[in-house]
C-alpha cells in the first residue's frame, strides 16, 4: 500500500506537469517596438493604427509599443536598431538611409512629381514599389510601405518671398545630395541635420531655415523660431516603413502574413489621411501666428529651371543609381 506521502508527491507531480503543459501551450506574446522621429503627424498616426490592427488580427499574439519623437534614439540609432532586431519597425524619410544604400535618396529629386494624384500612383506602382522597398533587404531592412507627408516647403526665420531671399542662407536638409544641391542652386548652404536638432538650431540661429513638409514643420512647433513658411512644392517629403529582417525572419509564417497585411491596410488608410492632415496643418500654422508664403509665377518658373537637371546631374556622377533612377522616371511619367 502506497504511503500517504507518496500519494501526495504523485498528486503534486501530476499537478505540476499539467501546469507546465498549460504554460507551454499558451502562445508567447511577440512585442513589436515601432519607432519614428516625428510626433502627432501621419507617421505617428500610422503607428497607432498599425498597433491597434496588429493586436486585433493576431488575437493578442502580437503587442505593439509606440515610440515617437526619437524616444529610442536618433534616426541613425533607430535604423541600426532595426538592422539588429532590437527595434522591429522604423518609419523614416528615405534620405536618412543613404548610408545603408544611396538609392534611397532618389525620391528627393525635384521636379519628379507635379501633383498629389501622380505621386500616389507612382509610389504604389507595383514595379517601382517592389523594387524600391527591396533596396534595404540585404542590409537587414524590409520595406513594407511608402507614404507621402506632403510637398516640401521652407520654414524660415526671416520671410523668403523671392528666390533672392534664399541667397546666403543656411538651410537644414536631409542627408542627400538631391537636397543639398537644391539649396546650392538657390545660392545657399544645405546643412544635414536630424529632426530633433532642427528647433534648437533655428532658435540659436545656427541655421536660417529648414526644408521639410508643412505638417512636419507645424507639429514640431517651429513657429516659435521660424514663423514663415515658403511653399515651393518642387518635390515631396516621403516616409518609408521598414521592418527588421532579423526579427521578421524569426516569426512564424502566419504572423509574418498578419504583419504584412496590417502594413498594407494601414498604408492605404494613411495616404488620403495625410493629405487631409496637410490642409489642417496649413490652417493651424496661420492660426498659431505663422505666415504661408507663395512664390510669384516668375520665381516658380525660375526655380523649376534651376532644378530641372539636378536628378540627371547627380545620377551621372553616381552610376549605381541609374537603374533605379530610370525606373523612377518612367514610373513618374506614366503616372501623370
Amino acid at each position: 500500500m502506497r504511503s500517504r506521502y507518496s500519494i501526495v508527491l504523485a498528486t503534486a507531480a501530476a499537478i505540476m506537469t499539467t501546469l507546465i503543459s498549460t504554460v507551454e501551450a499558451q502562445p508567447a506574446t511577440t512585442v513589436i517596438k515601432l519607432s519614428v522621429a516625428t510626433l502627432n503627424d501621419a507617421n505617428h498616426e500610422w503607428m497607432k493604427r498599425f498597433a491597434a490592427l496588429i493586436e486585433k488580427d493576431s488575437d493578442g499574439r502580437m503587442k505593439a509599443e509606440i515610440y515617437p519623437a526619437s524616444q529610442l534614439g536618433s534616426i541613425p540609432r533607430q535604423i541600426e536598431g532595426a538592422q539588429l532586431g532590437s527595434i522591429q519597425i522604423v518609419l523614416s524619410a528615405p534620405e536618412f538611409l543613404v548610408g545603408v544604400d544611396p538609392r534611397f535618396e532618389l525620391l528627393a529629386a525635384p521636379g519628379m512629381f507635379h501633383n498629389d494624384n501622380q505621386v500616389i500612383k507612382a509610389i504604389t506602382d507595383p514595379d517601382f514599389a517592389d523594387a524600391f522597398l527591396a533596396i534595404g533587404a540585404s542590409k537587414g531592412l524590409l520595406g513594407v510601405g511608402l507614404l507621402v507627408n506632403g510637398p516640401v516647403a521652407f520654414a524660415m526665420r526671416a520671410p523668403a518671398r523671392t528666390l533672392a531671399d534664399f541667397k546666403g542662407k543656411k538651410i537644414r536638409v536631409l542627408a542627400s545630395a538631391f537636397q543639398t544641391e537644391q539649396i546650392a542652386r538657390l545660392g545657399g548652404t544645405g546643412v544635414p541635420m536630424t529632426t530633433a536638432d532642427v528647433l534648437p538650431a533655428l532658435q540659436q540661429g545656427t541655421i536660417d531655415g529648414a526644408l521639410a513638409s508643412v505638417p512636419v514643420i507645424s507639429t514640431l512647433h517651429l513657429q516659435d523660431a521660424a514663423r514663415y513658411i515658403t511653399e515651393t512644392d518642387q518635390s515631396y517629403v516621403m516616409t518609408v516603413v521598414l521592418v527588421s529582417k532579423k526579427w521578421f525572419d524569426g516569426l512564424p509564417a502566419h504572423l509574418q502574413a498578419i504583419t504584412r497585411a496590417a502594413a498594407t491596410q494601414v498604408n492605404n488608410e494613411i495616404r488620403p489621411w495625410a493629405f487631409d492632415f496637410l490642409l489642417e496643418q496649413r490652417k493651424a500654422w496661420v492660426g498659431k501666428g505663422g505666415e504661408l508664403i507663395a512664390l510669384s509665377p516668375a520665381d516658380k518658373a525660375e526655380l523649376a529651371a534651376r532644378y530641372h537637371t539636378i536628378g540627371d546631374d547627380i545620377v551621372k556622377s553616381k552610376p549605381q543609381l541609374k537603374p533605379m533612377w530610370d525606373l523612377l522616371v518612367a514610373t513618374a511619367r506614366r503616372s501623370l
